[in-house]
């Protein structure tokens, strides 16, 4: 038959997690493995903006046809100015233009596919470590995958190893960098770190692709978005891809858009064609629900406002639960090793339990994560701080 000799693919490791999360019937387990956002009661809750945003659009929608290959234009406007400022002199220049695509995933995809169609023989360089689907997905594009160091054996932040790895990098490539709450590992660069970074990017004539996956949940909407308005503004080309699966909670509505800044509206053109070019043989035109409630949420000044402070609440808990982490293992005498926690940003820990210590906290305690100790702070129940501090404790003896 023409399908015998098709195999079985090993399941995504993350998903397993989630099954096996699923089926453990110890009542007091922890999901720390799945990257959403969770609120006290363990649920992944529908902002009360996007609820409002998503009634307004029943009362008033009046047509589910196509919105084009880049997507409703009041949200390509709306993500524009949100990522780079509403008095930036891109958007005032006209050379910024926003392509809408199924989620982050879906703007990484569309980079990577204009990557290799447009600038052929360039290679990406990702941080080690770094989310996992960057990997499958500009191979899986064609484009070749180079490494530069991030987080050392010791699980601290080695930026002097990141640049000195840049700066070895091919005169043209792409290199891949986290805007703020970097996934998996939760360090970010500093100010200055990024000055460094800025120049390195310069003197080698890199092409700056700026994954912009978590604004907001790091230090505040505007203070997530500085790096990546310091490139923009210092450099004549960037590529930035945003999601609002995050700070908006669509994750099942896979809202996300590649922001592209050109060095003039006629070059700004020219890459737009492109990319709507290959948007249609990926999806022909994205969805419009997420796009719809955004453009709405952020074109009302009530709606914007409610729905920022939703996200500072967000951002608040998590770091309170990264602070409640630590005085939880203090009495274990924890706290100093485990004091990187604190430093972290977002949704995500490089903890530096071992596999072997993540193996033991599922198999003894029901404690679910990524073996590479990668934790999502914000699966933490916050009333049981001192029963996840044990059973971190225990493994670490």
């Amino acid at each position: 038959m023409h399908f015998d000799a098709i195999g079985r693919v090993p399941g995504d490791p993350i998903l397993g997690l989630m099954e096996a999360y699923a089926q453990d019937p110890n009542p007091r387990k922890f999901d720390l493995g799945v990257g959403v956002y969770k609120d006290a009661h363990g649920l992944t809750p529908i902002l009360a903006s996007v609820k409002l945003a998503e009634q307004r659009l029943v009362d008033r929608q009046n047509t589910k046809t196509y919105i084009g290959g880049h997507g409703e234009p009041a949200f390509g406007r709306a993500i524009n100015e949100l990522v780079l400022g509403a008095d930036s002199s891109l958007i005032a220049e006209q050379r910024v233009g926003a392509t809408q695509t199924p989620g982050g995933t879906g703007a990484l995809r569309l980079s990577a596919d204009f990557i290799a169609q447009c600038l052929p023989g360039r290679g990406v360089w990702l941080s080690n470590p770094t989310w996992p689907i960057h990997e499958t997905i500009f191979a899986t594009a064609g484009v070749t995958v180079n490494h530069y160091p991030y987080v050392g054996s010791d699980n601290r932040l080695d930026v002097e190893a990141m640049l000195a790895v840049l700066k070895t990098a091919p005169i043209g490539d792409v290199v891949l960098l986290h805007a703020c709450c970097h996934n998996p590992t939760g360090f970010d660069l500093t100010h200055e770190d990024w000055r460094r970074v800025l120049e390195v990017v310069r003197s080698r004539q890199l092409v700056p692709l700026i994954d912009f996956a978590y604004q907001g949940f790091g230090d505040g909407l505007e203070q997530d978005a500085w790096s990546t308005r310091l490139f923009a503004a210092q450099l004549p080309e960037v590529l930035i891809t945003s999601s609002c699966s995050k700070n908006f909670g669509l994750y099942r509505d896979r809202t996300g858009a590649l922001i592209v800044c050109a060095s003039n509206p006629e070059k700004l053109l020219d890459i737009r064609s492109q990319l709507a070019n290959i948007a249609r043989n990926l999806w022909s035109t994205p969805p419009d629900h997420g796009a719809a409630v955004v453009a709405t949420i952020l074109g009302d000044p009530e709606l914007k406002s409610l729905w920022s402070d939703e996200v500072e609440a967000m951002r608040l808990r998590i770091a309170q639960l990264r602070s409640g982490l630590l005085e939880a293992l203090e009495p274990h005498g924890l706290r100093d090793r485990f004091a990187h926690i604190g430093v972290q940003r977002g949704m995500f820990s490089y903890t530096g339990l071992t596999p072997e210590q993540v193996r033991q906290l599922r198999d003894r305690h029901s404690v679910y994560m990524v073996g590479t100790g990668r934790a999502n702070v914000a699966g933490i129940d916050a009333t049981r701080l001192d029963l996840l501090a044990e059973a971190i404790a225990e493994v670490c003896k």
